[in-house]
């Protein structure tokens, strides 16, 4: 007689990538750049950029900074207010 199989069952816990976002989203005109980097995949690079990026009237504005594409605005979308 073959050996049967033996399963296991394995449990893990992922933890969320990004914190939620703040009560109150970011203003990309008013920000410091220290709120800037808290931003989920906001280095200090991408936030000098955003900084030197302003003024922004819409969210979508984002997409003018180098580094910053259809998949990182969604990502911040969220976070983040003109």
């Amino acid at each position: 007689m073959a050996p049967q199989p033996h399963w296991v069952r394995v449990e893990t816990m992922v933890e969320a990538a990004f914190p939620p976002p703040a009560p109150e989203p970011v203003s990309l005109n008013r920000a410091s750049l220290e709120d800037l980097m808290e931003l989920p995949g906001i280095g200090p690079v991408l936030a000098q950029r955003i900084v030197e990026g302003r003024p922004y009237h819409q969210v979508e504005d984002l997409l003018r900074v180098k580094g910053i594409g259809p998949a990182t605005l969604e990502r911040l979308r969220p976070y983040v207010r003109p």
